[in-house]
């Protein structure tokens, strides 16, 4: 199972929102992943471990892994074509 991390400043307010919403939609798709929240001072740390990045704050690095955008399912501007590559993703 695909694992996806999902990070904000202090990893519990924003961050928990997105992955909420994401494993919520994800799971109404029939589509299984896991999915954590984390605090962006230990984003790398998770990122070891994880195949894929939504993301809250414009990305400057390569994490090395897919990135995807968060704030799609804060605003819901774009959200289900956020959503449809995060599943793309995961099937493939």
């Amino acid at each position: 199972m695909k694992k996806l991390i999902v990070a904000c400043g202090s990893g519990v307010a924003t961050s928990q929102t997105v992955a909420s919403k994401v494993d919520r939609l994800l799971k109404d798709a029939k589509v299984a992943c896991t999915i954590e929240a984390v605090d962006m001072k230990s984003l790398e740390h998770h990122l070891k471990t994880a195949d894929g990045y939504i993301s809250i704050v414009k990305v400057k690095k390569d994490y090395g892994v897919p990135v995807f955008n968060g704030i799609a399912f804060l605003t819901g501007v774009g959200q289900q074509q956020e959503l449809e590559k995060i599943i793309k993703f995961i099937q493939s």
